[in-house]
């Protein structure tokens, strides 16, 4: 080697203060390769978002120390380099930019629900039903807004590759009403035999009567009771909860539980952090009393108010009725904010899920989460060691589905699932609400 010539590491730049790690994309050098100042050495994807490491001077690869798809810490070296470039010899590399504060949001179960050896009776999913409308809206019709945003980078930083939006003609009941009656024909239970109705959306067809007792005159049910709740993206979770207590408590044997959300219509087609993720659709099941089905184990929800504003939308409904000026019809989020805390929550939820069920980790067969972003679930399955080919993955086909998610994933994967099989179903949603149920199928 050349006396002018010394070798360092370097480690990836941090893209904000709060950040401590990232995972390699791509590497797009290798051993021996020379590299100018400037050079794209790697695609890296971070909390914020995807982007590419740079070569700080010229010089020669010794070695890539660390992998494609690998989570590193900034403060590690991820390459070696030979350089003669001697501003580079106290080179220490550059600090994050930013001044924003890190979020801290603990995550905590607020209700437990005690499995059927503690006394509280059995009770399973008996069947299951989805509902999806029929237009396809791909990457590339929307990114015809954003002239400096490729389909390729729409897919890399949400996973999404297209999704379903209603018609001008349908409503949130519609979709519910399809998913509804495939899971009760899926159970085996005719209208007559259903004792209430629990539906979970944070898009109704009005702000009232609710989309719950629409759907009960829709389905041709008995005067039972039926009723919405919004959890937003946590709430079929919720649902699922609330009829097993109303079972528990003896109010009913078998409970329409469903999930249905239409967002495509409140997002702002100018707003890169939302246009993109959401899509619409339904997910219904039939909750009965008795192991007949997959048995609910442990049911997990909460929330904590401390994230109130990393996700939010100030007025109701499904549809954007007048666009008064005083009041901003469209969902907003916080993305990186809300990236950190519901990676971080996932993990935690994953974890104590397992713990909760009397199951190691390595016994759980399939983790089913709400669809946020294909990053989300990257991380989170990192951070708490499940094997993300254990993770049930569907958001690069239908998006962001909010509180239909979950049963939406359920419903498409049931051929899957092996009797025995334990699942973790777990979510995070705007409030910040999160849920966990555990399933033995």
């Amino acid at each position: 080697m050349p006396s002018d010539v010394f070798r360092i590491m370097l480690s990836l730049p941090a893209q904000g203060a709060a950040e401590t790690e990232a995972t390699i994309v791509q590497w797009h050098v290798g051993s021996g390769d020379t590299i100018d100042k400037g050079q794209v050495l790697a695609q890296v994807d971070s909390a914020k978002s995807i982007f590419d490491f740079e070569a700080p001077c010229a010089g020669t690869v010794v070695q890539v120390l660390r992998g494609a798809e690998e989570v590193v810490s900034y403060e590690e070296a991820v390459i070696e380099i030979e350089t003669s470039d001697a501003s580079m010899k106290d080179w220490i590399p550059p600090a994050a930019t930013t001044t924003e504060p890190e979020q801290v949001v603990p995550v905590e179960a607020a209700a437990l629900v005690a499995p059927s050896r503690s006394g509280v009776p059995v009770c399973s999913i008996v069947g299951l039903g989805s509902s999806l409308p029929s237009r396809v809206v791909a990457n590339s019709e929307l990114v015809a807004d954003f002239p400096d945003i490729s389909e390729e980078y729409i897919q890399q930083v949400t996973g999404v590759q297209q999704r379903h939006w209603i018609a001008d003609d349908e409503k949130p009941s519609d979709l519910a009403f399809e998913a509804s009656r495939e899971a009760m024909s899926d159970a085996g239970v005719d209208p007559d035999e259903i004792d209430a109705v629990i539906l979970a959306t944070a898009t109704p067809d009005v702000a009232m009567p609710s989309t719950a007792c629409i759907l009960q005159q829709r389905l041709g049910l008995r005067p039972v009771p039926a009723f919405d709740l919004n959890a937003a993206c946590s709430g079929w979770l919720y649902s699922l909860s609330m009829s097993r207590a109303m079972i528990a408590a003896g109010m009913a044997k078998n409970v329409l539980a469903v999930g249905v959300d239409a967002q495509s219509r409140l997002v702002d087609r100018s707003d890169y952090t939302t246009c993109f993720l959401f899509g619409d659709g339904a997910g219904a099941a039939v909750v009965s009393a008795g192991d007949r089905g997959h048995e609910l184990r442990h049911t997990l929800i909460g929330a904590d108010s401390s994230g109130l504003q990393l996700a939010r939308r100030e007025e109701p409904g499904f549809f954007v009725a007048n666009g008064r000026s005083e009041f901003d019809p469209w969902i907003r989020m916080d993305g990186q904010a809300l990236f950190r805390f519901a990676a971080g929550a996932f993990a935690t939820l994953i974890r104590d899920a397992a713990a909760a069920s009397g199951w190691e980790l390595d016994d759980v067969r399939w983790v089913v989460p709400h669809q946020a972003n294909a990053r989300i679930l990257k991380a989170a399955a990192k951070r708490c060691g499940v094997p993300f080919d254990r993770v049930f993955v569907n958001v690069d086909r239908v998006g962001n589905t909010s509180s239909a998610s979950i049963p939406l994933a359920l419903a498409e994967m049931r051929d899957r699932i092996q009797p025995g099989d334990k699942v973790i179903l777990c979510s995070v949603g705007a409030g910040i609400t999160t849920g966990v149920v555990t399933l033995e199928w």
